[in-house]
């Protein structure tokens, strides 16, 4: 991927193939987009924190031992 704030043209070839053109990848849970900028990257934690916070609320909520919930958020 090539990173910069203004296009232009680059012509690479690997095995006489262009590899194709993306405005972002996951890279070992890292979102990287082609314009360096980082606000994708925020809102796709922000998701999945929320998702994780609300599988411990359920845990939270429910009606088991005050210990047992403790160790199982742990």
């Amino acid at each position: 991927m090539r990173i910069s704030r203004q296009p232009s043209s680059l012509q690479i070839m690997i095995d006489q193939k262009q590899p194709e053109n993306v405005e972002y990848f996951n890279n070992f849970g890292s979102m990287i987009t082609n314009d360096a900028r980082s606000t994708r990257e925020v809102k796709f934690r922000i998701t999945k924190a929320k998702a994780a916070v609300s599988k411990k609320k359920n845990l939270i909520a429910c009606k088991l031992d005050l210990k047992l919930r403790k160790k199982l958020i742990k």
